[in-house]
């Protein structure tokens, strides 16, 4: 006995809608489902149009002719780039900045790196209270943070330097560094290491040769974090500098409230340039998607 063509249609449909869940996709089919994907379209670039907007109005204000912001620009210029050669003081702030950052991003990746194995692998005195200091300090207020800093500083009699500024921004970033580095520890099968170790190889050639790899995605997302929260660090450094040692975002603070020029605009569309470098190096050299953990072919 032949089934009829609406039974198999309706046959059919069930066994794909079976295999959907199954397979714990979504089902969009018909006028819904592209109304659906439509609609999800139109809120991701709304999204993303609201998280751009201000860095799109930063830029464009920098090649205003007139002598002060405005958006949207009256008239085309790189005048104000230029500019920045007659300004030795931003260049001075951006060197202090940009070095500064690499030498925390180098610093807490080490720390991160050693503190993040013993917190992991050892039993020790006081392991809970070091797990949670490193988990609190996300919630301490940087303006805290530092008034702290400079009442510390000043009772140690310690002047104001690119060491001190750099140990102050190492109470921001390493905190980064271990949480990640513990996230890619939680996911290292130790079997590995032990297969090593069984092998023959010595505990440096296991550290470097299995664990170092299997950590090398939160390694580098927690360098890239710390190089990112020093370089751009305003409330801290405001209480560590002075007025011959200024970083790049407190140069601009300062310098918008005597001047309200062009300037700054171009100063921070650099600054957006450089932080579009680094996500580009990331993504050449290990993949962003893969940087926080997620599966790239999907």
């Amino acid at each position: 006995m032949t089934r009829a063509p609406e039974t198999e249609t309706a046959s059919a449909s069930a066994s794909a809608t079976a295999t959907s869940k199954a397979a714990g996709k979504p089902i969009a089919t018909g006028a819904g489902g592209r109304a659906r994907r439509l609609l999800g379209a139109v809120f991701a670039a709304l999204v993303g149009l609201f998280l751009l907007a201000p860095v799109l109005v930063t830029i464009a204000s920098s090649l205003t002719t007139t002598s002060y912001v405005t958006f949207p620009p009256e008239g085309l210029t790189l005048h104000w780039y230029a500019e920045l050669l007659n300004r030795p003081e931003f260049l001075d702030s951006f060197l202090l900045s940009i070095g500064v950052a690499a030498g925390a991003a180098v610093v807490s990746t080490a720390l991160g790196l050693a503190a993040g194995l013993a917190i992991h692998r050892y039993p020790f005195p006081g392991k809970s209270v070091l797990d949670r200091l490193f988990s609190s300090a996300f919630a301490v207020p940087t303006i805290v943070l530092g008034i702290g800093l400079l009442q510390w500083y000043a009772q140690l009699g310690m002047a104001s330097s690119p060491l001190t500024l750099l140990l102050a921004h190492l109470v921001l970033t390493v905190p980064y560094t271990v949480r990640l580095v513990l996230a890619g520890l939680a996911g290292l099968d130790r079997s590995a290491e032990l297969a090593a170790a069984g092998l023959g190889a010595k505990a440096p050639r296991v550290f470097w040769h299995v664990t170092l790899p299997a950590v090398r995605g939160p390694l580098i997302a927690g360098a890239f974090f710390a190089l990112i929260t020093s370089f751009d660090d305003l409330t801290i450094a405001l209480f560590v500098v002075t007025t011959d040692m200024q970083t790049l975002p407190v140069r601009i603070f300062n310098y918008l409230q005597y001047n309200y020029d062009p300037t700054v605009t171009a100063v921070g569309t650099v600054m957006v340039l450089f932080a579009a470098v680094a996500v580009v190096i990331i993504e050449r050299v290990v993949g962003v998607a893969h940087l926080f953990g997620a599966d790239p072919e999907n």
